[in-house]
Protein backbone atom coordinates (compact mmCIF):
# COMPACT_ATOMS: atom_id res chain seq x y z
CA UNK A 1 0.00 0.00 0.00
CA UNK A 2 2.86 2.36 0.86
CA UNK A 3 4.46 1.72 -2.54
CA UNK A 4 1.20 2.49 -4.32
CA UNK A 5 0.93 5.74 -2.36
CA UNK A 6 4.44 6.76 -3.46
CA UNK A 7 3.59 5.92 -7.06
CA UNK A 8 0.46 8.05 -6.83
CA UNK A 9 2.38 10.99 -5.33
CA UNK A 10 5.10 10.70 -7.99
CA UNK A 11 2.50 10.62 -10.78
CA UNK A 12 0.74 13.68 -9.36
CA UNK A 13 4.00 15.64 -9.07
CA UNK A 14 5.03 14.63 -12.60
CA UNK A 15 1.65 15.71 -14.02
CA UNK A 16 1.88 19.07 -12.25
CA UNK A 17 5.41 19.57 -13.58
CA UNK A 18 4.29 18.80 -17.15
CA UNK A 19 1.43 21.32 -16.86
CA UNK A 20 3.77 24.02 -15.53
CA UNK A 21 6.28 23.42 -18.31
CA UNK A 22 3.54 23.41 -20.96
CA UNK A 23 2.06 26.68 -19.72
CA UNK A 24 5.50 28.23 -19.48
CA UNK A 25 6.34 27.16 -23.05
CA UNK A 26 3.02 28.45 -24.35
CA UNK A 27 3.55 31.84 -22.75
CA UNK A 28 7.13 32.21 -24.03
CA UNK A 29 7.11 35.29 -26.27
CA UNK A 30 7.89 34.71 -29.95
CA UNK A 31 10.48 36.90 -31.63
CA UNK A 32 8.64 37.68 -34.86
CA UNK A 33 11.62 39.70 -35.97
CA UNK A 34 13.45 36.44 -36.58
CA UNK A 35 11.32 33.41 -37.42
CA UNK A 36 11.94 30.39 -39.62
CA UNK A 37 9.56 29.28 -42.35
CA UNK A 38 8.83 25.58 -41.90
CA UNK A 39 6.72 25.03 -45.02
CA UNK A 40 4.74 26.80 -47.73
CA UNK A 41 1.02 26.07 -47.91
CA UNK A 42 0.30 28.04 -51.08
CA UNK A 43 1.16 31.33 -52.74
CA UNK A 44 0.05 33.49 -49.82
CA UNK A 45 0.21 31.27 -46.72
CA UNK A 46 3.13 29.71 -44.82
CA UNK A 47 3.66 27.66 -41.69
CA UNK A 48 6.21 28.91 -39.18
CA UNK A 49 8.64 26.59 -37.40
CA UNK A 50 6.64 27.03 -34.17
CA UNK A 51 3.51 25.67 -35.90
CA UNK A 52 1.69 28.96 -36.38
CA UNK A 53 0.08 29.66 -39.75
CA UNK A 54 0.77 33.06 -41.34
CA UNK A 55 -1.30 34.66 -44.12
CA UNK A 56 0.25 37.42 -46.22
CA UNK A 57 -1.50 40.78 -45.94
CA UNK A 58 -2.49 42.53 -49.16
CA UNK A 59 -2.47 39.73 -51.73
CA UNK A 60 -4.61 36.85 -52.87
CA UNK A 61 -3.01 34.19 -55.06
CA UNK A 62 -4.86 31.79 -57.38
CA UNK A 63 -6.05 28.73 -55.47
CA UNK A 64 -4.48 25.27 -55.43
CA UNK A 65 -7.08 23.92 -52.99
CA UNK A 66 -10.37 25.09 -51.49
CA UNK A 67 -12.33 24.19 -48.40
CA UNK A 68 -15.77 22.74 -49.13
CA UNK A 69 -18.55 21.23 -47.02
CA UNK A 70 -16.99 17.81 -47.60
CA UNK A 71 -13.43 18.92 -46.80
CA UNK A 72 -10.47 20.33 -48.72
CA UNK A 73 -10.61 19.93 -52.48
CA UNK A 74 -7.71 20.27 -54.92
CA UNK A 75 -8.28 22.89 -57.61
CA UNK A 76 -6.05 24.21 -60.35
CA UNK A 77 -6.73 27.89 -60.96
CA UNK A 78 -4.36 29.35 -63.58
CA UNK A 79 -1.00 30.28 -62.02
CA UNK A 80 -1.94 28.85 -58.61
CA UNK A 81 0.79 26.22 -58.64
CA UNK A 82 3.28 28.71 -60.08
CA UNK A 83 2.50 31.08 -57.19
CA UNK A 84 3.02 28.30 -54.64
CA UNK A 85 6.37 27.30 -56.16
CA UNK A 86 7.57 30.91 -56.38
CA UNK A 87 6.66 31.50 -52.73
CA UNK A 88 8.44 28.27 -51.75
CA UNK A 89 11.64 29.26 -53.56
CA UNK A 90 11.48 32.72 -52.02
CA UNK A 91 10.90 31.88 -48.34
CA UNK A 92 11.00 28.14 -47.55
CA UNK A 93 13.56 27.21 -44.88
CA UNK A 94 14.74 30.80 -44.53
CA UNK A 95 14.82 33.17 -41.59
CA UNK A 96 12.20 35.87 -41.98
CA UNK A 97 11.04 39.03 -40.29
CA UNK A 98 7.31 39.51 -39.75
CA UNK A 99 5.51 42.82 -39.38
CA UNK A 100 1.93 43.17 -38.23
CA UNK A 101 -0.72 45.76 -39.03
CA UNK A 102 -3.82 46.80 -37.07
CA UNK A 103 -5.63 43.44 -37.29
CA UNK A 104 -3.22 40.65 -36.30
CA UNK A 105 -5.33 37.52 -36.96
CA UNK A 106 -8.04 36.41 -39.36
CA UNK A 107 -11.14 34.37 -38.57
CA UNK A 108 -9.14 31.15 -39.03
CA UNK A 109 -6.67 32.27 -36.29
CA UNK A 110 -3.88 32.71 -38.85
CA UNK A 111 -1.38 35.50 -38.26
CA UNK A 112 -1.81 38.36 -40.74
CA UNK A 113 1.68 39.49 -41.68
CA UNK A 114 4.02 41.35 -43.96
CA UNK A 115 6.84 38.87 -44.52
CA UNK A 116 10.35 40.14 -45.19
CA UNK A 117 13.10 37.73 -46.20
CA UNK A 118 16.73 38.02 -47.26
CA UNK A 119 17.14 37.52 -51.01
CA UNK A 120 20.48 38.09 -52.73
CA UNK A 121 21.87 40.08 -49.84
CA UNK A 122 18.90 42.40 -49.47
CA UNK A 123 15.63 42.25 -47.59
CA UNK A 124 12.49 42.00 -49.73
CA UNK A 125 8.77 42.02 -48.99
CA UNK A 126 7.52 38.62 -50.11
CA UNK A 127 4.06 39.71 -51.20
CA UNK A 128 5.49 42.55 -53.31
CA UNK A 129 7.76 40.08 -55.13
CA UNK A 130 4.84 37.73 -55.76
CA UNK A 131 2.76 40.61 -57.15
CA UNK A 132 5.67 41.91 -59.25
CA UNK A 133 5.91 38.52 -60.95
CA UNK A 134 2.21 38.49 -61.81
CA UNK A 135 1.34 35.64 -59.46
CA UNK A 136 -1.15 37.37 -57.16
CA UNK A 137 -4.04 39.80 -57.07
CA UNK A 138 -3.98 42.81 -54.79
CA UNK A 139 -6.33 42.23 -51.86
CA UNK A 140 -6.78 45.29 -49.68
CA UNK A 141 -8.46 44.96 -46.31
CA UNK A 142 -8.91 48.15 -44.30
CA UNK A 143 -7.37 48.88 -41.80
CA UNK A 144 -4.44 46.63 -42.84
CA UNK A 145 -3.04 48.91 -45.54
CA UNK A 146 0.41 49.89 -44.21
CA UNK A 147 2.25 48.93 -47.43
CA UNK A 148 -0.60 49.31 -49.90
CA UNK A 149 1.26 51.82 -52.12
CA UNK A 150 4.26 49.48 -52.37
CA UNK A 151 1.99 46.60 -53.33
CA UNK A 152 0.06 48.66 -55.91
CA UNK A 153 3.35 49.68 -57.53
CA UNK A 154 4.46 46.03 -57.76
CA UNK A 155 1.13 44.99 -59.26
CA UNK A 156 1.19 47.74 -61.88
CA UNK A 157 4.67 46.67 -62.95
CA UNK A 158 3.42 43.11 -63.54
CA UNK A 159 0.29 44.32 -65.33
CA UNK A 160 2.17 46.69 -67.64
CA UNK A 161 4.63 43.92 -68.55
CA UNK A 162 1.88 41.27 -68.90
CA UNK A 163 3.51 38.89 -66.47
CA UNK A 164 1.80 35.81 -65.07
CA UNK A 165 -1.94 36.25 -64.62
CA UNK A 166 -1.79 39.46 -66.67
CA UNK A 167 -0.63 37.52 -69.72
CA UNK A 168 -4.15 36.09 -70.05
CA UNK A 169 -6.92 37.63 -72.14
CA UNK A 170 -9.06 39.15 -69.39
CA UNK A 171 -10.90 41.88 -71.33
CA UNK A 172 -14.70 41.82 -71.68
CA UNK A 173 -17.45 44.42 -72.08
CA UNK A 174 -19.82 45.24 -69.23
CA UNK A 175 -22.76 43.87 -71.23
CA UNK A 176 -21.12 40.43 -71.16
CA UNK A 177 -20.35 40.41 -67.43
CA UNK A 178 -23.22 38.05 -66.58
CA UNK A 179 -21.49 35.29 -68.55
CA UNK A 180 -18.36 35.45 -66.38
CA UNK A 181 -19.69 35.23 -62.81
CA UNK A 182 -17.04 33.69 -60.55
CA UNK A 183 -14.16 34.91 -62.73
CA UNK A 184 -11.76 37.85 -62.48
CA UNK A 185 -11.97 40.09 -65.53
CA UNK A 186 -11.07 43.53 -66.85
CA UNK A 187 -14.46 45.00 -67.72
CA UNK A 188 -14.90 48.00 -70.01
CA UNK A 189 -18.00 50.17 -70.00
CA UNK A 190 -19.45 53.60 -69.30
CA UNK A 191 -20.39 54.44 -65.73
CA UNK A 192 -23.84 55.88 -66.42
CA UNK A 193 -25.28 56.18 -62.92
CA UNK A 194 -23.86 56.62 -59.43
CA UNK A 195 -25.50 56.52 -56.04
CA UNK A 196 -24.16 57.24 -52.56
CA UNK A 197 -25.80 55.30 -49.75
CA UNK A 198 -25.18 54.96 -46.04
CA UNK A 199 -22.91 51.92 -46.30
CA UNK A 200 -21.67 52.04 -49.88
CA UNK A 201 -21.32 53.84 -53.19
CA UNK A 202 -22.83 52.11 -56.22
CA UNK A 203 -21.61 52.79 -59.77
CA UNK A 204 -23.68 51.38 -62.63
CA UNK A 205 -22.49 50.26 -66.06
CA UNK A 206 -24.67 48.52 -68.62
CA UNK A 207 -24.92 45.00 -67.25
CA UNK A 208 -22.65 45.46 -64.24
CA UNK A 209 -22.65 47.23 -60.87
CA UNK A 210 -19.50 48.41 -59.09
CA UNK A 211 -19.73 48.54 -55.30
CA UNK A 212 -17.42 50.53 -53.02
CA UNK A 213 -18.07 49.91 -49.33
CA UNK A 214 -17.82 52.69 -46.78
CA UNK A 215 -14.74 51.18 -45.11
CA UNK A 216 -12.80 51.49 -48.38
CA UNK A 217 -13.89 55.04 -49.28
CA UNK A 218 -10.95 56.62 -47.44
CA UNK A 219 -8.54 55.03 -49.94
CA UNK A 220 -10.33 56.88 -52.75
CA UNK A 221 -10.67 60.16 -50.86
CA UNK A 222 -6.92 60.08 -50.06
CA UNK A 223 -6.32 60.11 -53.83
CA UNK A 224 -8.66 63.07 -54.28
CA UNK A 225 -11.44 60.88 -55.71
CA UNK A 226 -15.06 61.21 -54.61
CA UNK A 227 -16.39 58.15 -56.48
CA UNK A 228 -20.01 59.19 -57.00
CA UNK A 229 -19.07 62.42 -58.77
CA UNK A 230 -15.64 61.57 -60.20
CA UNK A 231 -16.61 58.48 -62.19
CA UNK A 232 -20.11 59.44 -63.35
CA UNK A 233 -20.44 59.63 -67.12
CA UNK A 234 -16.92 58.34 -67.77
CA UNK A 235 -15.76 55.33 -69.71
CA UNK A 236 -13.65 53.07 -67.54
CA UNK A 237 -11.98 49.70 -67.19
CA UNK A 238 -12.53 47.92 -63.89
CA UNK A 239 -10.75 44.81 -62.69
CA UNK A 240 -12.16 42.40 -60.15
CA UNK A 241 -14.03 39.23 -59.31
CA UNK A 242 -17.48 39.20 -60.87
CA UNK A 243 -20.08 38.06 -58.34
CA UNK A 244 -23.83 37.76 -58.49
CA UNK A 245 -26.01 39.73 -56.07
CA UNK A 246 -29.78 39.50 -56.27
CA UNK A 247 -29.51 38.08 -59.75
CA UNK A 248 -27.24 40.85 -61.07
CA UNK A 249 -23.47 40.79 -61.68
CA UNK A 250 -21.30 43.10 -59.61
CA UNK A 251 -17.66 43.75 -58.75
CA UNK A 252 -16.61 44.90 -55.30
CA UNK A 253 -14.01 47.64 -55.71
CA UNK A 254 -11.78 48.10 -52.67
CA UNK A 255 -9.00 50.31 -54.09
CA UNK A 256 -8.72 53.03 -56.77
CA UNK A 257 -6.21 50.99 -58.80
CA UNK A 258 -9.10 48.73 -59.85
CA UNK A 259 -10.81 51.50 -61.84
CA UNK A 260 -9.02 53.20 -64.72
CA UNK A 261 -10.73 56.02 -66.60
CA UNK A 262 -10.02 55.70 -70.33
CA UNK A 263 -10.64 58.00 -73.35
Amino acid sequence: MKINRYIFIFAAVLSALIIVLAVGFKNTPVDYGNVEIKSVVDGDTVELKNGEMARYIGIDTPETHKKTASGWKNVSEPFGEEARRFNEELVSGKAARLEFDIVRQDKYKRLLVYLFVKDGGKEVLAQAEILRNGLAYLYTFVPNVKYVDTLVSALKEAKENRRGIWSQDLDISSQDAAHFVGQRKIVTGEIKKTRSMEKLVRLSMDGLALVIFKNDLELFLNKGISPASFYKGKKAQVFGLIKEYKGEPEIIVSHPWQIEVIP
